[in-house]
């Protein structure tokens, strides 16, 4: 079993902690049917970029920043995040520092984490000449506010808002902590936008790793990215009540 990177250092008072969700995105990530199918698809060819959006503690980045050997069969991805809470972009950095340095000769190359909104600092080719949009991400994982709100909350504030003395507000803490859970309308607003960027942000050989949870509607959502030319497949549970199962991560790609 693959060590789960620490995340003793993260303020958990304004980045979300750790929970099932992250551990059943290791679990699956590091599974023996995932290690098989990452390997078959980045294991040659150019170095692939990892990309995690809304890493929080970094536990899934590190994770898979320290295990890229293991995981993905080679030692030469490139591994970056994309975080809206300042404290999360700090955090995540400490988080895959720290296990790289532990894991040693198996680890990829870490570039940095970076504040911006989900895939809006990726760079993107548009479609041109009856060719589809491309992007440059091959493996890209995100864990998003999937909980069922009213409303989306706003966006956070300039870096020095709710600052005190050096301190932020209860005020702000609670807002940063609530963008990583509130998922607006079937908990689906903000994977929406992700799930519409993908052709533009996913390499030709890309693959997602989205996790949802039964109240997003999951068989609904496959089979729409199913109709948009994907391939859209559970593979991962955290296990089933009255039926359902309560989460899963779901992989979309492309053939060939």
């Amino acid at each position: 079993m693959l060590p789960t990177p620490d995340t003793s250092h993260v303020p958990y008072s304004r980045v979300y902690e750790p929970a099932e969700d992250s551990f059943l995105l290791l679990d699956t990530l590091s599974s023996p049917a995932e290690s098989t199918f990452l390997t078959s698809r980045f294991a040659t060819g150019p170095s692939p970029l990892i990309v995690e959006l809304g890493p929080g503690s970094g536990v899934v980045l590190a994770f898979l920043t320290a295990h890229a050997l293991p995981i993905l069969g080679t030692r030469a991805p490139l591994a970056l995040g994309i975080d809206v809470n300042r404290f999360a972009c700090a955090a995540t950095a400490t988080t895959v520092i720290k296990a790289v340095a532990g894991a040693g000769a198996t680890s990829a190359s870490f570039l940095d984490v970076v504040q911006g909104d989900l895939v809006s600092p990726l760079r993107t080719r548009a479609a041109t000449g009856g060719e589809p949009a491309e992007g440059m991400v091959d493996v890209l994982v995100f864990n998003p506010p999937y909980v069922p709100t009213e409303e989306l909350p706003g966006p956070p504030g300039p870096a020095s808002a709710g600052v005190v003395g050096g301190k932020t507000t209860y005020e702000e803490d609670s807002h940063l902590l609530e963008l990583s859970y509130a998922g607006g309308r079937d908990g689906m607003e903000t994977t929406e936008r992700v799930l519409a960027a993908l052709p533009g942000t996913l390499a030709r050989r890309g693959v997602a790793y989205v996790l949802l949870c039964a109240g997003n509607r999951p068989e609904e959502v496959k089979a729409r990215v199913r109709g948009e030319g994907w391939r859209a497949e559970t593979v991962g549970t955290s296990g089933r009540t009255a039926g359902w199962e309560r989460l899963q991560v779901v992989r979309i790609w492309r053939e060939g």
